[in-house]
């Protein structure tokens, strides 16, 4: 669903109709990433829609880097990545999201030690989504998040 404006995607996850949901959270919607360069790669997509971390205030900023670090863990735990990054840039696509990138041991020694944003651009869309390929991953993670509360 790489052509979406963010609120075009949110729409399409709260109809039930995005392919790439992984669970609905607390604080909004996990997603695996259009790419799967990094298998696993994924994000949290505020819900409802903010323009940055800092419109957050209280619980509800709470909210959104916990369902963060529990994404992560459900990566780390679906996976065979030894670390995660995480990163909020939100100077492309002006709305709260969270990107969640697994590391591994395997990667191309040019690009394992850099940010992920870092790598170039055909590296990076070198693999997109294909539910045949990615949907048993995107299943398992969601599996790891059943234990969470959401809403």
């Amino acid at each position: 669903m790489p052509n979406l404006t963010p609120a075009e995607r949110l729409a399409a996850l709260e109809a039930g109709e995005n392919p790439l949901e992984i669970a609905r959270m607390k604080s909004g919607y996990a997603v695996m990433g259009d790419s799967q360069f990094l298998p696993g790669y994924c994000l949290l997509l505020a819900f409802p829609l903010v323009e940055k971390l800092n419109d957050l205030q209280g619980e509800h900023r709470t909210a959104f880097l916990d369902d963060m670090a529990k994404l992560g863990d459900a990566v780390l735990a679906s996976t065979d990545a030894v670390r995660i990054n995480y990163s909020i840039y939100g100077n492309l696509d002006p709305f709260l999201h969270a990107h969640i990138f697994p590391r591994y041991a395997t990667e191309d020694p040019a690009y394992a030690t850099i940010p992920p944003m870092s790598i170039p651009a055909d590296v990076r869309g070198s693999v997109p989504y294909d539910p045949s390929v990615h949907d048993a991953l995107r299943r398992v993670i969601a599996s790891h998040l059943q234990p969470y509360e959401p809403v």
